[in-house]
């Protein structure tokens, strides 16, 4: 499959969007988190000599990379090509990603003059993103554009610990030993958050999604106490522009109700939850987006397509529901399959489109 972009229609009223509010659609749509990156041979070509950070910040890297999927794949968005810790390095945070390891913090924060010493984001700092999302939305027509930002709790978790974590030890002692440090940070962050998905969708992405990679190390009570308001705050900053919300965690099957609370109009669910069950713990209140486990990918299509068709069922039970995966795609991953999952997608649920 090669879709010739920009494709004809107004991506407010694309399929996407519209499964987002909840809204009768044409097919399910579809689309990967990590769509963009290292599965496919034409990304790997171009980024080659330019670092992440670098390349994240070049707007003619990012309109081809974001471009990219969507036209070998044929998927229904778009995710705009970044890294959750762009705005952070963009504010004047000294953080590097290092290839293997994943971002690094040269200096932690771990105290309240810490605290105090981190600058927030100006919006005209990363004006070079506004221009990106501003060429990509040309380029795709009717397709629409998903901006994104790191939430607050895993962006605090990276600047605590100092880099990725398993324990988040560091980051949950702060937390609760010092909650009046740990808010004043999150504050901060759900500051920086807010702006970044702001100036992307001021500038035209028709959806955002707030991620919150590391939330499901915490329990329920320790969520709604410390991390629910500053994720609600960092979708706040989108409230009054119209665009659909996505949250998005992974480990969050006991968060997902406080999640769709935060502020979303899309629960993201990973591959441990069922979807129907996610549906049930959320009221239906919420559409739901998932939630294939990326590694079953590596499956044999006999094995696969009963899975797909069986995912499909059961976000019948929401009042939307966007296709993806459980989690981003694996760097490994063949890129052939992709584009067979979303013909496949497509195929099923436009035999019976929902009402």
């Amino acid at each position: 499959m090669t879709l010739e972009l920009p494709t004809a229609g107004d991506p407010r009223d694309s399929d996407l969007v519209r499964a987002a509010r909840g809204l009768p659609v044409r097919r399910t749509p579809v689309w990967f988190m990590r769509q963009a990156g290292r599965s496919l041979p034409e990304y790997r070509a171009i980024r080659e000599g330019t670092s992440m950070l670098q390349a994240c910040r070049t707007p003619d890297l990012v309109t081809e990379i974001t471009l990219q999927p969507v036209r070998r794949h044929g998927v229904d968005a778009a995710i705009f090509f970044s890294d959750i810790v762009v705005p952070l390095q963009a504010a004047g945070v000294d953080v590097q990603i290092v290839p293997g390891v994943g971002p690094v913090v040269a200096n932690p924060i771990r105290t309240a003059a810490d605290v105090e010493a981190m600058p927030l984001l100006d919006a005209g700092a990363v004006e070079d993103i506004a221009t990106s999302v501003r060429q990509i939305t040309a380029a795709l027509g009717g397709v629409p554009l998903i901006g994104f930002a790191g939430a607050p709790f895993t962006l605090a978790s990276y600047l605590i610990e100092g880099g990725p974590s398993k324990n988040h030890e560091h980051t949950k002692a702060l937390m609760a030993g010092a909650p009046e440090v740990w808010n004043a940070l999150c504050a901060k962050l759900a500051d920086i958050s807010g702006t970044f998905l702001r100036v992307q969708a001021s500038a035209g992405a028709s959806a955002v999604q707030l991620f919150d990679s590391w939330v499901g190390a915490l329990s329920l009570p320790d969520y709604l106490r410390y991390v629910q308001p500053h994720s609600a705050a960092a979708l706040a900053a989108v409230a009054d522009l119209d665009v659909p919300r996505i949250h998005f965690g992974v480990g969050t099957g006991e968060l997902l109700a406080a999640m769709g609370q935060a502020g979303a109009d899309v629960v993201g669910v990973d591959f441990r939850v069922p979807l129907d069950v996610a549906v049930d713990r959320l009221d239906g209140a919420y559409a739901v987006q998932g939630n294939l486990d990326p590694a079953l990918l590596f499956a044999p299509w006999e094995a696969l397509q009963p899975v797909i068709a069986d995912i499909l069922a059961r976000g019948k039970a929401a009042p939307g529901h966007i296709f993806n995966l459980g989690h981003g795609v694996l760097p490994n991953t063949d890129p052939d399959v992709l584009t067979r999952v979303v013909e496949e997608v497509h195929a099923l649920s436009a035999q019976a489109p929902s009402a």
